[in-house]
């Protein structure tokens, strides 16, 4: 039978987890291991268009199953038109591998994907022109080929017309790639007697004999003038090892490490659609002294399935919130249903989606992880960051600022939370910020640790720099703080990329500051994004001291988490999760009746209870030597979850604690049987026979 946790999901479990080890990883194989099929894919197939990640995550993972679904997620990566059946950067790619191997290979002693010709066809495809020379009179037979291509020259930064040339060292063979500077002129003619190093004379040689060759034979680059007298310019050079990088860096390949760090938690049927998003976390102090975390999602695309005349899809968001030394203190999921017609549909795909949301949290440093799944699609993407919670009452501090590029008054439910509400003003952004001119530059945070007397003597400076040079800069006072929304019309702002900054300057000297980049973009208007957000209960809510005792009592700060986890109890807020956490408190400092009074109510809903509920009831009843009550307890657990070695080692506890020795080692030995890697127990089981009994049932 399936047991529950009252504590955290075991998927969200693994994705903290999974988080927090990810950055290490195994150890790379040496791609010995890899099936003959996979090494065909990963040394023949797409050599030259994997990028070292992907190679490098391919290498990292431990089936071939794993191996297919990458496989599947890097053709899914490049496919430009996702909407269509066929994909057509795949179709094209084993073409242009078939052609490289059929017309490339006959001179060559390898696969013509593998040569010189081969290798750029697969990158560029068929050239617009192509001369050859063969059997001419002192020069080598050798091939120019002549792009002209726009798409190149954006995507991978390439002239928008440039040459190759290739040329065969001798009467047979392959024919080798040829570099201005490594080769030089001389390379090309079959019977040149004079110095190879000396490029001038060789060229005029070539010229005398060819003078388109000779040209090309200087630069690959039309119309470019040599920088190095007598030498031809690098830059030719330059653009062979563009070429080259330019397979692998067409896309971004950040998906292949998601692959790697999701594949043990997500389904099989998401792992090859990871989604790129841009995310956004602040932290804001409640007046109650709660600080909470205000985190925003925002995937590349939203899609949705047709359910009948409408369209939805179910988003399922998973968060935790792992320690330093990654235990999880904090973990929750979030359902988010999205329906719509067709007309609004269509409205809304042309603009970003965000979740935002916010929870409470205790002071420390801590790793917030989120993942999102969209069951619709099957797409998922993740989103992490670094979040500090400073302790309350330490010294004056600016929080990270929020660039914003509108505000307006909050509505109704002033006392209600939400997202992004700094006091009454509403604050709306996007991650990576851009403005237009119509916009606001909006800095929106709070200034903490501020007594009277010195927030008298304190002042806010704010700047807006391009390239360092100031372009705007003003001060005020502190009036209305904690919450600052400072907010100035982009009108005044060029397009380019600016910094806005402030400082909280005391007596004079700075004593905190934040800030970070936005753009201006010469746009009329950009996509902003719908947002789906809720109003949460407000500051002082008995259901935040339940989290926040939870969060305390999961990083071991028992004492500390008692008063919040007996308020939430007292609210009558609490559910199984903070009555397990207040009772694992009043175990750990020896109050065991206390704990099982908290716990026993939730035993009476049988199997709907959590396991690790029936664990500590008999845990601390064992503890406080009700060894009868523990026995019953686990008498009933083992009725609902089956016979397990964790409980058999329990009631052997109990069995013992009643003196009845017989039943304790039936139960021990019955666990054992079960699960054999157990050398504590079998000590325990000796020892049990070495002593002398002492009554009991035998």
């Amino acid at each position: 039978m399936k047991r529950r946790s009252a504590a955290v999901g075991p998927a969200i479990l693994m994705l903290a987890a999974c988080l927090f080890l990810g950055a290490a990883g195994p150890a790379r194989p040496s791609g010995t291991d890899l099936s003959p099929v996979h090494r065909k894919w990963l040394e023949d197939d797409v050599d030259g268009i994997l990028s070292s990640r992907e190679r490098d995550v391919f290498l990292r993972l431990d089936s071939d199953r794993e191996r297919d679904l990458f496989i599947a997620a890097f053709w899914k990566r490049r496919d430009p038109v996702p909407a269509t059946p066929e994909n057509e950067f795949k179709a094209e790619h084993e073409r242009r591998l078939a052609y490289a191997d059929a017309h490339f290979g006959r001179t060559a002693a390898r696969p013509g994907r593998k040569t010189g010709r081969g290798r750029m066809y697969v990158l560029l495809g068929e050239p617009d022109d192509i001369v050859r020379y063969s059997g001419k009179d002192g020069i080598r037979e050798a091939e120019v080929w002549f792009y002209r291509n726009e798409e190149n020259a954006r995507t991978a930064g390439l002239p928008p017309s440039f040459n190759l040339v290739f040329y065969q060292e001798g009467s047979v063979g392959d024919f080798k790639i040829y570099s201005p500077f490594q080769d030089g002129p001389a390379a090309l003619l079959s019977d040149f007697r004079g110095d190879p190093g000396d490029y001038e004379k060789a060229r005029r040689a070539l010229s005398a004999l060819d003078a388109g060759l000779a040209a090309v034979s200087v630069s690959l680059i039309p119309g470019e003038a040599s920088g190095f007298p007598g030498r031809p310019s690098p830059s030719s050079d330059i653009l062979l090892q563009k070429i080259a990088a330019s397979g692998a860096g067409r896309i971004d390949d950040e998906y292949a490490a998601k692959f790697l760090e999701y594949k043990d938690i997500i389904e099989v049927e998401y792992s090859a659609n990871y989604l790129d998003s841009r995310g956004t976390m602040i932290v804001r102090r409640e007046p109650s002294g709660t600080a909470f975390v205000h985190y925003a999602i925002e995937p590349a695309r939203l899609s949705l399935a047709a359910a009948g005349r409408e369209y939805a899809a179910t988003l399922r968001l998973n968060g935790a919130v792992s320690l330093e030394d990654g235990r999880i203190i904090y973990a929750f999921e979030k359902i988010v249903s999205v329906r719509m017609d067709e007309e609004r549909k269509n409205t809304l795909s042309r603009v970003p989606f965000m979740i935002q949301d916010l929870f409470p949290l205790i002071p420390g440093t801590f790793k917030v992880s989120l993942l999102l799944k969209n069951e619709a699609s099957k797409e998922f993407c993740a989103f992490e960051r670094t979040v500090v919670v400073p302790e309350s009452g330490s010294g004056p501090g600016l929080t990270a600022p929020l660039l914003g590029h509108r505000v307006r008054p909050s509505g109704p439910e002033p006392s209600a939370l939400k997202p992004f509400l700094f006091g009454s003003t509403q604050v709306y952004f996007q991650s990576g910020p851009t403005l237009v001119r119509s916009d606001n530059v909006v800095l929106a945070f709070q200034v903490l640790g501020l007594d009277g007397p010195a927030r008298s003597r304190a002042r806010l400076r704010f700047s807006i720099t391009r390239d360092d040079v100031v372009v705007e800069e003003w001060e005020r006072d502190l009036s209305g703080v904690p919450d600052v929304v400072e907010s100035i019309p982009a009108s005044g702002l060029n397009p380019a990329f600016y910094t806005a900054r402030v400082r909280l300057v005391i007596d004079g000297r700075e004593a905190a500051a934040g800030g970070g980049d936005f753009a201006v973009t010469p746009l009329e208007a950009v996509p902003r994004p719908w947002i789906h957000a809720k109003r949460m209960p407000a500051d002082g809510d008995p259901a935040y001291d339940g989290l926040l005792g939870r969060q305390l009592e999961a990083a071991g700060r028992a004492a500390e988490a008692r008063p919040f986890l007996e308020k939430a109890v007292a609210g009558r807020t609490a559910g199984p999760e903070i009555a397990l956490a207040l009772a694992r408190v009043y175990d750990r400092a020896g109050e065991y009746a206390a704990a099982a009074f908290i716990l026993d109510p939730y035993l009476a809903a049988g199997a709907e209870t959590a396991y690790d509920i029936w664990i500590l009831a008999a845990e601390t009843r064992l503890r406080g030597g009700d060894f009868a009550g523990a026995v019953g307890v686990l008498d009933r657990a083992m009725t609902l979850f089956g016979i397990h070695p964790r409980l058999l080692n329990l009631v052997g506890e109990g069995y013992l604690g009643l003196n009845r020795r017989a039943e304790a080692r039936a139960a021990w030995e019955r666990s054992l049987s079960l699960n054999p890697g157990q050398p504590e127990l079998r000590k325990k089981l000796e020892a049990l026979a070495a002593s002398p009994a002492g009554g009991g049932a035998h």
